[in-house]
């Protein structure tokens, strides 16, 4: 299952986090709407560490970790982009399997080189290459750069957070929708974050979820 395409009517960037739920429900539903709708979506995957957001302690920089296996989720950022230093497509598919089962049945954790080198044989990468750059301290400074660049020009505070190619951005809580709704879902919330700028901020009264949602 890919999400994103080379032609493409839809650009979108997305700031993820692999340890947040609310990534791994769009990406599910992305990947419905790919499936069902005749537009090509290209989706540019950027990092935003929870973790770093989250921090109250004055100074701390997630990146500067000494123990990477003590942060949340920042070895599977270094994996994510590991892989895709073999191509958009085959980080896609590392992005997808690793997002299923750290939310399936296996809770596989975020910190464990050796679940991304087995979910990265399995989309096909290349291992030795992958391990080799599972390794390489340069990574961070992407995953770092993208974290800045998603706080000082998009406000962002939280996953997922789109921005559309017209710069507006929103950041959304779903949960996975019917696929036969899916396309037409994507097309409301197009219309509405994608399109209209004077929309500041939406939020429902009922908490923490509508009836029905689950």
């Amino acid at each position: 299952m890919i999400l994103g395409g080379e032609m493409s009517n839809i650009k979108l960037t997305i700031y993820f986090d692999f340890a947040c739920p609310f990534v791994y429900n769009t990406a599910v539903w992305l990947d419905m709407v790919q499936k069902n709708s005749d537009k090509k979506i290209e989706i540019l995957w950027k990092h935003f560490s929870l973790q770093q957001n989250a921090s109250t302690e004055e100074g701390f920089q997630v990146w500067e970790t000494q123990d990477l296996k003590s942060t949340r989720s920042l070895m599977a950022a270094i994996a994510g982009e590991a892989a895709r230093r073999q191509g958009e497509k085959l980080f896609q598919e590392f992005l997808f399997k690793l997002l299923i089962e750290r939310n399936g049945p296996n809770r596989v954790p975020l910190n464990d080189n050796e679940v991304f080198k087995r979910i990265a044989e399995e989309c096909g990468l290349d291992i030795e290459k992958f391990s080799n750059d599972l390794i390489d301290s340069s990574i961070i400074e992407i995953i770092r750069k993208d974290h800045e660049e998603a706080v000082k020009n998009h406000g962002t505070f939280g996953t997922p957070t789109y921005i559309f190619e017209n710069g507006q951005g929103s950041f959304v809580k779903m949960f996975i929708p019917p696929e036969n709704e899916a396309v037409e879902a994507f097309e409301d919330f197009i219309a509405l974050f994608g399109k209209r700028n004077y929309f500041g901020e939406l939020k429902r009264p009922q908490p923490p979820w509508p009836k029905g949602a689950l």
